[in-house]
């Protein structure tokens, strides 16, 4: 027996994963514990999960793994801090005690935090994104891309995976970087960096996309310099995330007409067109890139990881732009998945173990049992009723969405990754047309120009939208945007972005059977065999993880029902009259 811990932290999106024998049995984000969003502590808590979760104690962890080389990355951010010094006296001030005082001694901190007496690995940043993608992967042999912010100093690397062995061939180093221009131009539209990225993805569907006559897009390019073959630098005059704390220079500014936005004021037609323009040169990047590296490795196969491979916009096109025959994305693509990677890496690559597993589903959270959550209900005096069976779960549940309520979902083990897929979702009626802003306005409390995910069954997926044939293993964990079908654009209004695209979530039996039916018992009703699924959380917050939780949630929101497990909560029946 072999176990594996895989550790993230730092930086965002802390996280812990545990191998046995090369299978993931548990995987969790620190946030999920904490309620810190985009937690960056040592991930004590989910650690804590993962040991629980198998029913043992560290003393039978053989290994464990971090995500990073921390004596690189020092390295890194010193040379930038000396190259610019004066300028980066306020940054070096910030960042050097977190450094001394704790990135810098991961072998301490774990060893005296978890008691640990093994052998610690250190795998270099990208080297764990590559294995995160490709070792879960369902191929044997794949292309591999990975695309973030900033590791050590890698940002974008290409390479291949055979069997249980990886090799990067080729890498964009800091301060180039993809990913820092996208979060340079999320701050500037006032969104936070680190945390919005995505809804600049939203908002760029609102913008001019033609390349042509957006205005934007031609400034931007005076901000980057891109190759034929995908390669690109940055024009580091327009930024200044290599010395100060905000991101955009006063010369982006100046370029960009305007001041920084302040977050909560108007987002003006000038914004919108700044995402699309943005969203342009980012797709245009990937896909030059994955070109080139068809055209080196000659690999159908393709799989992603790396913060910027969560743009479910650009992956939707690359089949249709590359030609690469099959894609891949590990649904925590982000800093999250590399804790998975950093064990498999040390499971497959350096001990040398075959390949066993493939993840076909990110279930890897904590679940709570029937006893545990009535126990919950009985202490907090929390009026519920309990389900005869399952059969009466899925039809009370469809027909209660169908009737226009909102109903949170909690079910089974937590997700691992930033999309809920079914197990701690809030799910609504797709044909309702108000659907988006109330759920926007009265549950989520976020924007009201953000769209929402369709949940459809896989057999289903190609009725309503203009998927790839075969459908790609990514749309199971919502990563990739399509189109509409036209004759379904006025039917499904809730889950129809604005230019006629969807994220869909597709799902199988075989991966979630209570969800799966609920989505085909709604279609009875309907006649459209399609779900809103959106997080169970509200804006600002990690997705729910306990009962608590889930009960905190919806009382605080305009969630109509909690089905948890097999008991329904109506929100009216325990309001404090």
């Amino acid at each position: 027996m072999t176990y594996v811990l895989g550790i993230s932290c730092y930086y965002h999106d802390s996280s812990a994963a545990l191998l046995k024998d090369g299978t993931i049995v548990a995987a969790a984000e620190e946030e999920r514990f904490t309620r810190i969003k985009h937690d960056s502590s040592f991930p004590m808590n989910a650690i804590e999960y993962c040991l629980k979760q198998e029913n043992i104690t560290i003393k039978e962890i053989n290994f464990i793994g971090f995500y990073e080389k921390p004596l690189i990355k020092y390295e890194r951010i010193l040379s930038q801090i000396i190259e610019t010094f004066p300028l980066s006296l306020k940054i070096f001030l910030k960042n050097m005690p977190s450094w001394l005082t704790e990135k810098l001694k991961v072998v301490e901190t774990i060893k005296k935090k978890l008691k640990y007496k093994g052998n610690i690995f250190f795998i270099e940043h990208h080297l764990a994104h590559a294995a995160s993608c490709f070792l879960v992967s369902p191929f044997e042999k794949a292309a591999i891309f990975t695309i973030d912010g900033v590791g050590e100093w890698t940002t974008t690397s290409y390479g291949t995976g055979n069997k249980n062995q990886i090799h990067l061939m080729k890498e964009i180093k800091f301060p180039n970087s993809i990913g820092l221009l996208y979060s340079t131009i999320t701050g500037y539209l006032g969104f936070k960096v680190n945390n919005s990225e995505f809804k600049v993805m939203g908002l760029s569907a609102f913008g001019n996309t033609d390349k042509k006559t957006n205005p934007y897009y031609k400034k931007l390019e005076k901000v980057i310099e891109i190759k034929e073959d995908g390669s690109y630098k940055l024009n580091l005059d327009y930024f200044s995330f290599h010395y100060a704390d905000k991101m955009p220079s006063k010369k982006l500014c100046k370029l960009l007409d305007g001041k920084i936005r302040k977050p909560g004021t108007e987002l003006t037609e000038k914004h919108k067109d700044i995402a699309a323009a943005l969203q342009l040169i980012t797709e245009e990047v990937i896909t030059k890139i994955l070109n080139q590296v068809y055209n080196e490795t000659k690999c159908e196969n393709i799989v992603l990881a790396g913060g910027v491979a969560l743009n479910s916009v650009s992956n939707g096109k690359i089949l249709k732009n590359t030609q690469f025959k099959n894609i891949w994305i590990q649904p925590a693509a982000s800093d999250a998945g590399t804790s998975i990677g950093t064990a498999n890496y040390i499971f497959n690559s350096i001990l040398g173990n075959k390949r066993n597993y493939e993840m076909t589903n990110a279930f890897l959270g904590p679940e709570f049992s029937t006893q545990e959550i009535k126990n919950f209900f009985e202490e907090n005096k929390i009026k519920y009723s309990e389900f005869k069976n399952e059969k009466e779960i899925i039809k009370t549940t469809a027909k209660l969405i169908y009737e226009n309520k909102i109903v949170s979902w909690f079910q089974g083990r937590m997700e691992f990754g930033p999309r809920a897929l079914g197990n701690r979702s809030i799910l609504a009626n797709p044909c309702n047309p108000e659907m988006q802003n109330i759920l926007n306005k009265k549950v989520k409390h976020r924007e009201p120009f953000r769209p929402f995910a369709p949940a459809v069954c896989s057999e289903d997926a190609s009725k309503y939208f203009e998927v790839d044939n075969p459908i790609p293993k990514p749309t199971d964990f919502m990563l990739m945007v399509y189109p509409v079908k036209k004759e379904f654009k006025k039917k499904l209004p809730a889950v129809t972005h604005i230019n006629g695209t969807a994220r869909p979530q597709t799902i199988n039996r075989e991966q979630n059977n209570l969800y799966y039916d609920l989505i085909k018992e709604f279609g009875k009703l309907s006649g459209i065999s399609v779900l809103v699924n959106t997080s169970f959380n509200v804006n600002g917050e990690p997705i729910v993880c306990t009962p608590l939780d889930a009960f905190n949630c919806m009382m605080r929101t305009g969630i109509d029902f909690l089905v948890i497990d097999k008991f329904l909560v109506k929100r009216e029946d325990n309001i404090v009259k």
